[in-house]
């Protein structure tokens, strides 16, 4: 029995943190060839464009993961129409998300330039990325829609594939565009947007093929189901705007404390820190199908199996991230052309940073947990705190408190603020065992 949930386990989460480190490896790497291509300012103009980035996955994820935890609970109670339409809606969703993106960053640049805190040299860098990351933000969505789906559809393999093939794309692409044609931000945005829309091309084959159970057809659509989908995709959501808020915030607070220099470093610190969350998000998203499904068939020992292995892989994977950085923080600091003054200092407060990365993922876990066992209340209380004003407010309040030097350790602060309140609230929930809904 153990030796068989191993299994699932594995054939899930492997392959789902492969796809979201993928996913998160496009920002990543335009950051590595744009800092060593374009040079500091470029790379902290991109970084100061990932708020909004990071904003359009965050709506993508809310209306895939919403529509993927009503699909699994669905599958689990052998409700395949039901799963189906749930499908259809979560889809219309992502491409209603798309348009929307897409006309903001392409029609308003320099209001939402605006909004990132881009300033002189920083502003035209800023607007130039983020016109042309808009202008692919349609097939982004819908490939990262079917992307969860397939995962749930019973093909993760695909889904890791198709991530594979795009991140060597964009890696490729970032190269030609950065440096033999010299295209500057630009060119990144534009590799980024062309891998992920062959990204589509590659995983739409698992519904033109028919290789699961759900189909790309038409439907009725129904408002009360798409509400639906959005509370519960809400959660998901609002914990993946924890990335977004945290780097505007540090990005003024770190301007008004050190100038260029602070920004420049946390551009290289924010790259990592995506990347490991990226990590944990797809550790969640990979537990979501097994903690909705045995939910659905009321299984309450796979359930709390499945919770206790996810945090499990959480904490493990988290302090491994964190080993690396504080171990060669020289040599990551480098990828991204870092030299001289900016490569010291990044350095020197690198593990200051990234010890929140081991809290970190055991709330992005048990914010999965909630929000697949209809939970949504919870999971978005708990989101709203993490994401939302915990964050904001201690990034902001606790360096006039403390001086400058406590700057780099609030990530890690108010993690640990939250995993109280979420170990409070998983406690009143179950104070009579899991209650089936």
């Amino acid at each position: 029995m153990e030796s068989s949930r191993g299994k699932i386990i594995f054939s899930n989460v492997a392959p789902a943190i492969l796809s979201n480190a993928c996913v998160f490896l496009f920002s990543v790497v335009d950051g590595i060839f744009v800092g060593n291509g374009a040079g500091s300012q470029a790379l902290g103009a991109v970084n100061l464009a990932l708020p909004f980035v990071l904003l359009a996955q965050a709506l993508n994820a809310m209306a895939s993961i919403g529509g993927v935890t009503i699909t699994a609970i669905r599958f689990g109670r052998g409700d395949k129409e039901g799963a189906q339409n749930a499908f259809m809606h979560s889809l219309t969703l992502n491409l209603i998300v798309g348009i929307f993106i897409t006309l903001c960053g392409s029609g308003f640049t320099g209001l939402v330039s605006g909004l990132l805190g881009a300033s002189g040299e920083y502003v035209s860098l800023v607007k130039e990325y983020i016109f042309w990351y808009a202008l692919f933000a349609i097939p982004n969505a819908l490939s990262l829609n079917l992307q969860f789906f397939c995962r749930n559809d019973g093909s993760p393999g695909l889904v890791a594939v198709t991530n594979v093939i795009s991140s060597g794309l964009n890696i490729f692409l970032d190269w030609l565009f950065v440096f033999p044609m010299q295209m500057g931000v630009m060119g990144a945005a534009v590799a980024t947007g062309i891998s992920q829309t062959v990204g589509l091309l590659v995983i739409v084959t698992h519904y033109i093929f028919k290789k699961g159970d759900l189909r790309i057809q038409r439907y009725q659509p129904q408002l009360k189901l798409f509400k639906k989908i959005i509370f519960r995709g809400l959660p998901e959501a609002i914990a993946q705007f924890s990335t977004p808020v945290t780097t505007l915030c540090m990005n003024y607070t770190l301007m008004a404390a050190f100038g260029d220099i602070g920004i420049n470093a946390f551009a290289i610190i924010s790259y990592l820190s995506s990347f490991t969350m990226s990590v944990f998000f797809g550790a969640s998203e990979g537990m979501q199908p097994l903690f909705g499904q045995a939910y659905g068939a009321k299984k309450d020992d796979d359930l709390k199996y499945y919770y206790r292995v996810g945090q499990m892989i959480s904490v493990i994977g988290s302090v491994l991230c964190v080993a690396v950085y504080v171990l060669f923080p020289h040599v990551l600091c480098q990828l991204f052309g870092a030299t001289g003054e900016t490569l010291e200092f990044t350095s020197a407060h690198m593990w200051e940073y990234c010890w929140g990365f081991i809290v970190g993922s055991v709330n992005t876990m048990l914010s999965a947990y909630f929000y697949s066992t209809k939970r949504s209340g919870q999971a978005i209380a708990l989101n709203i705190v993490r994401s939302l004003v915990l964050n904001s407010l201690v990034i902001t309040v606790l360096p006039k408190i403390f001086g400058n030097a406590v700057v780099w350790h609030t990530f890690g602060i108010y993690e640990v603020l939250v995993l109280i309140i979420a170990l409070v609230l998983k406690r009143v929930s179950e104070k009579r065992g899991i209650i089936y809904r």
